[in-house]
């Protein structure tokens, strides 16, 4: 069962540190997603694999909020940005205290490209100040590598976000509305490029890649992957997860 700190008594929460002094922290964002897909997709996809992590890994599950980074998305209607001296201190007060509980190491799991620098930057500062270690899990790269092979991309509002949200809620997946899968001319070619680990510009607006702010193939999403997508998306976390545990004890 997870055991989150929403649900949990003062008591509850202080045993469950005790225990296995983890927390597990989900982080994505409010954005627009096309017509079909909701504006909490990032988040909603963010703490279903945080939750089952948590639960997998006995620690404390503390959901951030339903707000990240994401000025590239700014001007469509269900957009709400922080910036990053908002997220950044939020998540720094949020994990001093989670410290001073008693927590020791943590896992940011991120569904959101917009929230990377700051994760890191809050990451790497606490974890040279504090007696803690940090660990970044960004799920939506993860779920990009499994699935993959099955035709699978991680496009903006495509079928894997769609895949996503048939597994938090099905009723929320309004795939139809969608039309026909698009792919608009660079705009793979744009997501290589800043997602690129040795060399890689950016892009300031969602516009770039498409001028309705998303791609992809919706369609190839369907209820029997969606059955299985947490399962396999989290376990693949754990698979590196456990490796890097190893290292920093």
């Amino acid at each position: 069962m997870t055991r989150s700190i929403y649900e949990l008594t003062s008591p509850e929460v202080a045993q469950v540190i005790a225990d296995s002094p983890m927390a597990v922290l989900p982080f994505g964002s409010t954005e627009q997603h096309g017509p079909h897909l909701p504006c909490g997709t990032d988040t909603m996809a963010a703490e279903l694999i945080a939750a089952e992590i948590a639960e997998r890994t006995g620690g404390l599950y503390v959901p951030f909020g339903p707000y990240g980074v994401t000025p590239i998305h700014a001007g469509h209607p269900g957009t709400i940005s922080l910036s990053r001296a908002t997220f950044e201190g939020l998540l720094k007060d949020v994990c001093n205290e989670l410290i001073d509980m008693g927590v020791s190491t943590f896992v940011f799991v991120n569904w959101h490209e917009g929230n990377i620098a700051s994760l890191d930057g809050v990451a790497t500062d606490l974890q040279s100040t504090r007696d803690a270690t940090f660990i970044v899990a960004h799920a939506c790269y993860t779920a990009q590598r499994v699935y993959e092979d099955k035709g699978g991309e991680l496009t903006h509002g495509g079928g894997i976000e769609a895949l996503a949200i048939l597994a938090y809620n099905p009723l929320l997946a309004k795939v139809d509305l969608a039309g026909e899968p698009t792919r608009p001319p660079k705009a793979h070619a744009l997501d290589e490029m800043r997602r690129s680990k040795e060399v890689y510009g950016f892009i300031t607006d969602v516009t770039e890649i498409d001028a309705e702010g998303w791609y992809g193939n919706p369609q190839w999403a369907t209820e029997e992957r969606a059955a299985g997508f947490v399962q396999t998306v989290s376990g693949a976390i754990m698979d590196r997860l456990g490796g890097i545990l190893a290292l920093r004890s």
